[in-house]
């Protein structure tokens, strides 16, 4: 367990595991959920009245309030350079072999799955953020079995 002023992780703290779950991370991560907190019990109240809504029948729908913008005349700023040409597009998980593979495939985007594609783990979760890390920082690479990635 990693105990920092604000937070504790319960989940098992492994090597590198620091380099994401820094003192400035926790900390924020505390803030968020003391910020947070109050409204996201409502949300999971709200969810479940819902849900019983829907069971008696209820069809869902958009909400009033948001028909201005739904029907009024807006747009959004352009697309970046990065993500203009997704004809050839993988999505996967985290795993540091899959980004690699994916990365070195010529598709022009690569979407990170940390949930359909990826077992959300404790260990899979924090070992995908620092895959991307290192993806992002251009310094990923893997040896295993004798092979270089």
């Amino acid at each position: 367990m990693k105990k920092n002023k604000s937070i504790d992780v319960i989940g098992p703290v492994q090597e590198g595991f620091d380099h994401i779950l820094t003192e400035d991370a926790l900390t924020f991560l505390a803030a968020l959920a003391r910020q947070f907190r109050s409204q996201v019990e409502a949300l999971l109240d709200a969810r479940d009245t819902r849900q019983e809504r829907i069971d008696a029948g209820e069809r869902p729908d958009f909400l009033k309030s948001s028909r201005e913008i739904r029907n009024g005349n807006w747009t959004v700023c352009k697309i970046p350079a990065d993500l203009r040409d997704r004809r050839v597009e993988i999505i996967g998980p985290t795993d540091r072999k899959m980004i690699i593979k994916a990365l070195n495939s010529g598709a022009k985007v690569f979407a990170a799955d940390f949930e359909d594609s990826l077992s959300p783990s404790w260990e899979n979760i924090v070992r995908g953020q620092i895959n991307l890390r290192d993806a992002v920082n251009r310094s990923i690479s893997l040896d295993v079995n004798g092979k270089h990635y």
